[in-house]
């Protein structure tokens, strides 16, 4: 049965537990090692997977997974690796090239929320994980650049 944005698991909505002032949303749920993980278990599926992988130049895996993960790291408050190497992250215009219908966003949630759930039940807290989903929903939504939606099973 395919998996669609509203059969998605819906998090309740979050509340971050109290940090304190020297900590942040990215020390909090374990830094480098925690979003390393998700984006390489993402990754792991994206290569084989018969929507998305084709979208990825087959010579660049490793590169992706950075990207993805300096991405990420800044975006929740780590190290800006990824704007001193790359400039404004600038989501919209990067992803123009590739037809991102609303299949391809719905797997690209399918296959983070797998990477999501593999995670040690210990690492993450049930308001650090949906505060991290809710940010993939957004993200994948606003990707979405393709009508008709190109991969499409009719």
């Amino acid at each position: 049965m395919p998996i669609t944005l509203e059969a998605l698991p819906r998090r309740a909505p979050h509340r971050l537990e109290p940090m304190t002032s020297q900590e942040n949303f990215y020390d909090s749920v374990g830094g480098e090692e925690t979003f390393s993980l998700i984006v390489h278990r993402f990754y792991e599926q994206v290569r084989t997977d018969d929507i998305l992988g084709p979208m990825y130049p087959p010579d660049d895996w490793e590169g992706a997974e950075k990207r993805l993960r300096m991405f990420l790291s800044q975006f929740w408050g780590g190290p800006k690796d990824y704007s001193e190497q790359r400039g404004h992250p600038r989501l919209r215009m990067r992803h123009a090239n590739y037809p991102i219908g609303i299949t391809a966003a719905e797997r690209w949630l399918q296959l983070m929320n797998n990477a999501l759930d593999s995670l040690d039940e210990g690492t993450l807290s049930d308001n650090q994980r949906t505060a991290i989903w809710d940010h993939m929903l957004r993200a994948a939504d606003m990707l979405i650049n393709a009508n008709p939606d190109p991969h499409e099973r009719g």
